[in-house]
């Protein structure tokens, strides 16, 4: 059986291999989100307009926010299922996934209902200028309608990973995203939509993702479910899932949050500098995304070991998951930092912005060769269901110290401080989460259990 061979993988593979085979999916479509999130500023950036660059650095973290919530779902969900399989809770589980399959339909809705309504508030709050204002609310009003979707595909795109199927997980968001991308071209240039177009080409990539992942289950070859007799509210479902998916998934929506923030703050300087600052924002991304992959893929193992009290086993995983981030993320950014006016050019052709997002990523460069270690803890901490440690973490990288260093810093050195924020945030919190987690890791093998109560 397939399923059986997955656990097989929780269980008794040697556990570098278990890494491996795991997180690779996991890069591979944390990748692959990041080429579909640099596809629209890269086709958009051929009409060698850059003030629809500067449009969709504004519109894209506003759109992330139903990503986050998705996440809340999905990031949740697999803590919990991961923990009950280990201690051979099937039932439990499958009640789990499809809770997070129908709250995503109807808080999908909800919230595309909200955007549409709330849409010119939304421009007028991040800041958009005469230049790009209709060039955004065209974006967002087209990418709202896939709500439902795109928090279908976010959710499920981690869940797979709590039965093993890294792979299956993986194969949604590569399906999912190549549409985008191979759509992006044809609406944005053969057929002249501009940004319109690249709005479409999402609405359809989420669409296709989210119904790969729907058939998957429908096929009934997974042993979770998201058939709506199981869903529930009960045996705290909801309250276990969203005690681990609301702080996991606010570092994710505070992401958007002061985004929203900066790019406002930004535009005080200007298109160009808004324009500039998404830019870079991109590049350092590519060791980010990366990054939050192989924690990604990490927390199913952990999970697991922790439901199944395999304390060996998990420190073994944790170690070798360590040292393999820390030298992803340094390689990746000293690529990144040799080639940095070489993916730039890709994208920017006005000069003045060019200089800008050069002189921007080398600021956002310098700490992320921690980005892998930071996302291998921050997952650790979600699998043993350290819900208190996790929102700690979460609230503190995007929100409670960035949010105040934005203004505390432009104030004292102007745009350049408006970079210098993140940097700062980056190497408080990291080490916040290296505490933290020390702290949780005695505490939860002093007792001989995790956080693993589901049922009262």
């Amino acid at each position: 059986m397939e399923n059986k061979n997955s656990f097989a993988m929780f269980q008794n593979m040697s556990v570098s291999k278990a890494v491996i085979k795991n997180v690779i999916p996991a890069m591979i479509a944390m990748l692959m989100v990041l080429i579909y999130n640099l596809a629209d500023t890269f086709f958009i950036g051929q009409t060698h307009d850059a003030y629809q660059i500067a449009a969709v650095s504004l519109a894209t973290p506003v759109f992330l926010i139903f990503m986050s919530v998705g996440n809340i779902f999905g990031i949740g969900g697999t803590s919990v299922i991961s923990r009950a399989l280990g201690e051979g809770q099937q039932q439990y589980a499958k009640k789990v996934c499809s809770f997070c399959m129908w709250i995503c339909i109807i808080v999908g809705i909800l919230m595309t209902f909200l955007f549409l309504i709330f849409i010119n508030n939304i421009l007028k709050w991040i800041g958009a200028s005469e230049y790009t204002w209709d060039f955004a609310r065209n974006y967002l009003m087209i990418v709202s309608c896939s709500g439902v979707f795109v928090l279908i595909s976010s959710c499920f795109s981690n869940i797979l990973r709590a039965e093993g199927q890294a792979t299956k997980a993986m194969t949604g968001q590569i399906i999912g995203n190549l549409i985008n991308i191979v759509l992006d071209p044809i609406m944005i240039l053969v057929l002249g939509w501009n940004i319109t177009g690249a709005a479409i080409a999402t609405v359809i990539g989420n669409i296709f993702a989210a119904m790969y992942y729907i058939a998957y289950f429908l096929k009934g070859k997974s042993s979770l479910s998201i058939k709506i007799k199981y869903f529930t509210l009960n045996k705290k479902v909801c309250s276990n899932v969203l005690a681990i998916g609301i702080p996991a998934s606010l570092g994710s929506m505070l992401m958007s949050v002061s985004q929203m923030i900066m790019n406002g703050m930004m535009s005080e300087y200007g298109d160009m500098a808004l324009a500039g600052i998404g830019v870079a924002m991109k590049v350092t991304m590519i060791t980010s995304m990366i990054s939050m992959g192989i924690g990604q893929g990490v927390q199913p193992l952990l999970g697991y070991c922790v439901g199944a009290k395999q304390w060996q086993r998990y420190q073994k995983i944790i170690k070798f998951s360590l040292c393999f981030a820390f030298a992803v993320g340094a390689i990746m950014t000293l690529l990144c930092y040799i080639f940095t006016n070489q993916i730039i050019r890709v994208f920017l052709t006005e000069q003045y912005a060019f200089d800008y997002a050069v002189h921007f990523a080398k600021i956002l460069l310098t700490t992320s060769t921690l980005f892998g270690v930071f996302y291998v803890l921050i997952n650790a901490l979600q699998a043993t269901g350290a819900a208190v440690s996790s929102f700690i973490v979460n609230i503190s990288r995007q929100g409670i110290i960035y949010i105040p260093m934005l203004f505390l810093l432009k104030t004292s050195i102007g745009i350049t401080g408006l970079v210098w924020a993140q940097p700062v945030a980056d190497i408080l919190s990291f080490i916040i989460v290296l505490c933290l987690y020390s702290i949780v890791f005695q505490k939860m093998t002093k007792n001989d259990v995790g956080e693993v109560n589901f049922v009262s």
